[in-house]
C-alpha cells in the first residue's frame, strides 16, 4: 500500500471572502473538524489550517483521489452550507505539496508576499493536529522542515521587508483617504495578533490615540497599555467609536460586529465627517452593505488586494531566491520520505504530480 503526502483546500486566489468566511474554522472547531475531516478523506494524519486568506488541509494517505473528492462534500457538511466547492478547490501530491507548504510557510504565496502571520498560524494549526493525536511521523517531519525553511528565506533574503503584513497594508490604505494619519482617531476591535500588528503600525505613523476593544477586557487593558491607548469595555465600543476616524476589526465572532442599521444610528452622530473601515476579520465583521452609506469607506481583506499586487512587483527578484533556497529543504525531506519508504514494513513514498 502506498503512501502520500497530500494538501489542497480553498485559497484567496480562486475563492472570494464570500465563500471562504462560509467555511472558516475557530480554533475551538479545529479538534472535532480534525476528527471528521480525516475519517471522510480517508487520511492516516491531518492538520487543518484555516486563515484569513486560506483554508487547506495538509495529510498522510493511501487515497489522494478519495481526499480530493471528498474535501468539498466535507466543508458542506461540516459547516451546514450548500456550495460547489469542487471547482475552486486544488490539491498537490507529494513533491509539489512539499514546495507548496514550504512556500506558504515562507509568505510566497500569501495575498501579501513576504508577510510574516503565516508563519505563526500555521505552527498553531500544526500543534492542535499534534495535540490531539491527527499527526504522526510524515506530517510531523513536514511541519518541522517547512518551518526550518521558512526561516532560512527569512534570514536570508529581504522578502520580510517594508510593508509585508495585512496590517501595514491596511495602514497604507489609510494613508491613501487621509493623506497625513496625525490627526486620526483610530479604534481597534479584537485583541488578537493581526490587531495588535495593525495598531503597531498605526502608532509608528502618528495617529493621535488609540482605543482597544475586546471581548475579554483584561487582554483590552493588557494590550491598550503595550500601546499607550485606552481599554473600552466590550458593550461600549459602539457608543465610543462616534468620536474615531479609523476603525479596524479582527474579531473571531461568527456573526457581524457592526451592521448597516447600527451604523447608520451612529453617523448621525458624526456629522458628516469620513469613517474609514478596515475589515480583517474572517468571516466579515463588517455587514458588506455598509459600504452603500455616505461618508463611510469599507475595505475587507480581499480589497487590499490591489495594494499586495504592487508588493509582489517590487519582491520579485526576491521571490526568485526565496524559491532557490527552499528547493534543498524540499529535496531533504523527500529523501527522508524515500528512505523511510525503502525500510521493511514501510510505506512507498512516491514523487505524485498535481492534480486539479
Amino acid at each position: 500500500m502506498s503512501a502520500h503526502i497530500i494538501c489542497g483546500g480553498l485559497t484567496f486566489e480562486k475563492t472570494p471572502i464570500e465563500l471562504r468566511e462560509k467555511v472558516a474554522f475557530r480554533d475551538v472547531q479545529l479538534p472535532e473538524a480534525l476528527k471528521q475531516m480525516k475519517q471522510l478523506l480517508g487520511l492516516r494524519e491531518a492538520v487543518l489550517v484555516s486563515t484569513c486568506n486560506r483554508v487547506e488541509y495538509f495529510g498522510a494517505t493511501s487515497e489522494p483521489e478519495r481526499a480530493a473528492a471528498a474535501w468539498p462534500d466535507f466543508l458542506c457538511r461540516f459547516h451546514g452550507v450548500m456550495e460547489d466547492f469542487a471547482p475552486l478547490s486544488f490539491q498537490f501530491h507529494d513533491v509539489p505539496c512539499v514546495e507548496h507548504l514550504f512556500s506558504v510557510a515562507s509568505g510566497l504565496k500569501s495575498m501579501v508576499v513576504g508577510e510574516t502571520e503565516i508563519l505563526g498560524q500555521l505552527k498553531d494549526a500544526y500543534q492542535i493536529a499534534h495535540k490531539h493525536g491527527q499527526t504522526s511521523k510524515w506530517l510531523n517531519r513536514l511541519f518541522q522542515s517547512s518551518f526550518a525553511a521558512a526561516k532560512a528565506v527569512r534570514s536570508r533574503t529581504a522578502i520580510t521587508r517594508g510593508s509585508v503584513s495585512v496590517g501595514s497594508v491596511a495602514v497604507d490604505l489609510a494613508e491613501k483617504i487621509f493623506g497625513e494619519l496625525h490627526d486620526c482617531r483610530v479604534m481597534v476591535i479584537g485583541a488578537g495578533d493581526t490587531s495588535e500588528k495593525t495598531a503597531r503600525s498605526l502608532l509608528s505613523h502618528g495617529v493621535v490615540s488609540i482605543l482597544v476593544a475586546n471581548r475579554t477586557l483584561d487582554r483590552a487593558e493588557a494590550l491598550a497599555l503595550e500601546l499607550k491607548g485606552e481599554a473600552v469595555h466590550w458593550d461600549e465600543w459602539e457608543n465610543r467609536a462616534a468620536d474615531v476616524d479609523i476603525m479596524i476589526s479582527s474579531t473571531s465572532a461568527p456573526h457581524y460586529v457592526l451592521t448597516q442599521s447600527k451604523l447608520e444610528t451612529l453617523l448621525k452622530r458624526r456629522q458628516r465627517r469620513p469613517l474609514f473601515l478596515i475589515d480583517l476579520a474572517v468571516p466579515r465583521d463588517f455587514e458588506p452593505s455598509i459600504n452603500l452609506l455616505d461618508d463611510v469607506y469599507l475595505y475587507d481583506i480581499d480589497d487590499l488586494q490591489s495594494i499586495a499586487h504592487a508588493h509582489l512587483r517590487e519582491r520579485q527578484a526576491e521571490i526568485t531566491r526565496s524559491i532557490e533556497i527552499l528547493k534543498p529543504h524540499v529535496e531533504r525531506y523527500m529523501a527522508w520520505a524515500n528512505r523511510q519508504a525503502g525500510e521493511p514494513g514501510q510505506d512507498d513514498m512516491r514523487t505524485g504530480l498535481v492534480v486539479a
